[in-house]
């Protein structure tokens, strides 16, 4: 039974943790250059206190639970946590989302570890647009860590593109690319989450997505996962492509999310500022009652809709601090 029902009745069944604010890249629309701001490391919870949150969250009804970052791979022994969360009574499902930079030598242990799926972050298949747009030259090592998680069976592979007008003219060559590998692709628009996120120049995907459909012959389908994106495949199921969409076409009514900062802050939407702090809980010594209350008083919390459209300067907050 699922007690995480908000006001409006969505079922909040699916946590997304950032287990690390750090990241070896500085992709502008996250984490840009020059940022200083991050938490220190005694303020993160420890692995204790994210197998024990969470598992008051899978006690109401939590199912779904996808480790981001920052960059998840850089939080020492995280396969260890991946271990312990892929247990808990009520996680069904265990994803990550990665760069891929530090992938090549992890993947094999994550599927073992109990991680179900990955999602990549790829903005581009140019060298130099990598570099450009991601901070670090690291193609290369990305494309290595893709081939090694098709080495440990992950399947399918989602491929995340953040479409702007810096990459815009490479849809198709990545809708090829993912066609030739057996890759999902997932386009996202950018979120206006600060001035430089905003800067990136906003690509609606209502037409690019008109245009895939005629192209490769698309139709409407579902794919597993529990997230936002709507998606085209073809008839012949060898193909998916999905799109997320938080300005031209949002997914408010059917968000069935919340997130959960690196220092125990969970939002309750990227687009607003309700929240509650539960590091500080715990380290108070909150019992696990208490921690229950907390969790289904967040959720009535939870606003109906964010604001990206309307009130597009109202968060000055960065994805990496937040959790993908």
């Amino acid at each position: 039974m699922n007690a995480l029902i908000d006001r409006f009745g969505r079922h909040i069944e699916y946590l997304r943790l950032s287990v690390t604010d750090r990241c070896d890249l500085r992709c502008a629309y996250c984490i840009p250059e020059g940022f200083k701001g991050f938490e220190e490391p005694e303020h993160w919870l420890n692995f204790d206190e994210i197998e024990r949150l969470l598992g008051v969250f899978a006690g109401l009804g939590l199912k779904r639970v996808r480790f981001t970052g920052g960059e998840p791979l850089l939080r020492r022994d995280v396969v260890g946590l991946c271990a312990r969360v892929a247990t808990l009574p009520g996680i069904e499902d265990l994803s990550l989302s990665t760069n891929a930079t530090q992938l090549a030598h992890m993947a094999t242990d994550l599927r073992r570890a109990g991680v179900t799926r990955l999602n990549v972050s790829l903005d581009s298949l140019r060298a130099e647009r990598v570099a450009r747009i991601n901070g670090r030259d690291v193609l290369d090592r990305v494309l290595a860590g893709l081939d090694a998680a098709r080495g440990a069976g992950f399947a399918p592979i989602k491929l995340n593109m953040v479409v702007m007008r810096e990459n815009a003219d490479e849809i198709d060559a990545m809708v090829d690319y993912c066609m030739t590998h057996g890759f999902v692709l997932r386009l996202i628009e950018v979120m206006p989450m600060g001035d430089t996120a905003r800067r990136m120049g906003y690509v609606d995907l209502q037409p690019v997505k008109a245009r895939l459909r005629e192209r490769y012959g698309l139709v409407d389908t579902l794919l597993p996962g529990g997230g936002p994106a709507r998606y085209l495949g073809s008839r012949d199921g060898r193909f998916t492509v999905g799109f997320i969409t938080p300005i031209s076409q949002h997914f408010c009514d059917t968000c069935n999310r919340v997130r959960l900062t690196v220092d125990g802050v969970l939002h309750l939407c990227l687009g607003q500022e309700e929240r509650m702090d539960f590091r500080t809980l715990m380290r108070a010594g909150a019992s696990d009652d208490d921690l229950r209350a907390a969790i289904l008083q967040a959720i009535d919390l939870k606003p109906e809709r964010h604001e990206f459209t309307e009130a597009p300067h109202k968060l000055v907050r960065f994805m990496n601090m937040t959790g993908g």
